[in-house]
Order: C-alpha cells, then structure tokens, then sequence
C-alpha cells in the first residue's frame, strides 16, 4: 500500500469526483488522467466518496449508471472504428 495521507486521499477522491461530473468522462479515462488504475478509480467513486461527500455521490452514481447503460453502445463503436481501420 503506498503511503498517501488521508488529507491526500480524500483530495484524490473529490477531484476525480468533481472532474467526472464535469466532463462525464468513463472510469477508463478518469484513470488515465489520473494516473492510478481503473479499479482504484472505482473504489474511489462507488465507496470512498459516500463516506466524504454523500451529496456529490449521489449525483457521481447517476453519472456512473448511465455509463452501465449505454456500454453496448459503446463497445459496438469501438468494434467498428478497429475494423474500419484495417480496412
């Protein structure tokens, strides 16, 4: 585990937060910016956030929803762009 503080900790968590419901961005590229992993990110959004803003959680978690429901969507996007670049 690395030694990051709990003041640290929880500045990570409401900027990712706040940058989510900002830009509506994935996990994926919230990690990315980020430079931590997805499952950290995860963690971040659907545990540690209800514990330090439970307001901002609930708006984060409609966010997060959303994304479940359109994934098929974009997944068949992603399918398509690859083969129409081998093409």
């Amino acid at each position: 585990m690395s030694n990051i503080s709990k003041a640290e900790l929880n500045d990570r968590v409401l900027s990712e937060a706040e940058y989510m419901l900002k830009t509506k961005k994935t996990i994926r590229e919230i990690a990315k910016q980020f430079s931590v992993s997805k499952s950290t990110v995860h963690i971040d959004l659907n545990k540690r956030l209800k514990n330090i803003n439970y307001d901002l959680y609930k708006k984060i978690k409609k966010i997060l929803i959303y994304h479940l429901e359109i994934r098929h969507i974009r997944g068949g996007e992603s399918t398509r762009k690859k083969y129409e670049n081998l093409v």
